[in-house]
């Protein structure tokens, strides 16, 4: 099998089981789901990290736990904690990461990495927490903002890339995905707009800071892999690597949507 077989067979099996999980799981079956996903993801965050076997399998079951208890803990102080979550995500994708790639730094400090392992994980699952709150179409229309450009990017720039975006970084990606996945969710944000109402122009901006943030989410975890001397996160998902390189654009996006949703609500 070709590895371009192999990874759009493996991303039509994970839309099959994900999508029917948005349209139909009740919260508490969501919420499991979701805390599995953040479980593998913090695994392969602390290989990445090197962290030893033991203490890589204890983060990640605390993640996990930490995902399906907090918000029947906290009860009503959990949309306050939520939010907070989302604010933090905020300020480490708008000021630290860019800082973080610009001086290329290595951070292998153990409770550093542990750190911003909880800053990547926690708010994208309190995201989609809320998000599925909101109901399946906005969950998935945000979510399809990604998938469409990660898409894109990836057909465009293996049939016209030329310029590479960040060669120290991500060799393989190009300014030419870029643009395509740009001009992509141009599309969609032209749908968006015709099915829903909104304005065009304030909703493909929205649609073009998200694709900002998808980038620099990919590029993030490019450079930690780099810095780590590893290929993939991990070997979970063939054609993809692991669950954190799978999700990796989200951790970036998916908070900053949602803090967008959440602001937009109280502004109504």
């Amino acid at each position: 099998m070709t590895p371009l077989l192999s990874r759009v067979l493996t991303a039509a099996i994970l839309l099959a089981v994900f999508v029917p999980a948005v349209l139909w799981a009740p919260t508490w079956l969501w919420t499991i789901l979701i805390a599995g996903v953040v479980g593998v993801a913090a695994h392969e965050w602390a290989r990445l990290s090197h962290f030893p076997a033991l203490p890589a399998r204890l983060y990640a079951a605390l993640l996990t736990v930490c995902a399906l208890a907090l918000p029947y803990v906290l009860g009503t102080q959990w949309p306050i904690f939520q939010n907070a979550l989302i604010l933090l995500a905020a300020a480490f994708w708008l000021g630290v990461a860019p800082l973080w790639l610009l001086g290329r730094w290595h951070a292998e400090q153990a409770f550093l990495r542990a750190a911003v392992g909880v800053v990547l994980l926690l708010p994208t699952w309190a995201a989609l927490l809320y998000l599925h709150t909101r109901g399946p179409g906005v969950l998935l229309a945000v979510m399809a903002i990604v998938w469409i450009a990660d898409s894109a990017a990836y057909f465009a720039g293996r049939r016209f890339g030329r310029h590479k975006l960040a060669p120290a970084i991500s060799p393989g990606k190009t300014w030419e995905g870029v643009a395509g996945a740009l001009v992509a969710l141009a599309l969609y944000a032209g749908v968006l707009s015709g099915t829903i109402g909104l304005p065009l122009l304030p909703l493909f901006a929205a649609v073009a800071g998200l694709l900002y943030l998808s980038v620099l989410g990919d590029l993030f975890e490019s450079w930690i892999k780099r810095v780590s001397g590893m290929k993939d996160s991990g070997d979970l998902l063939p054609g993809h690597g692991g669950m954190l390189d799978r999700v990796d654009a989200l951790t970036s996006t998916l908070p900053l949507a949602s803090g967008i949703l959440i602001w937009l609500e109280r502004t109504a």
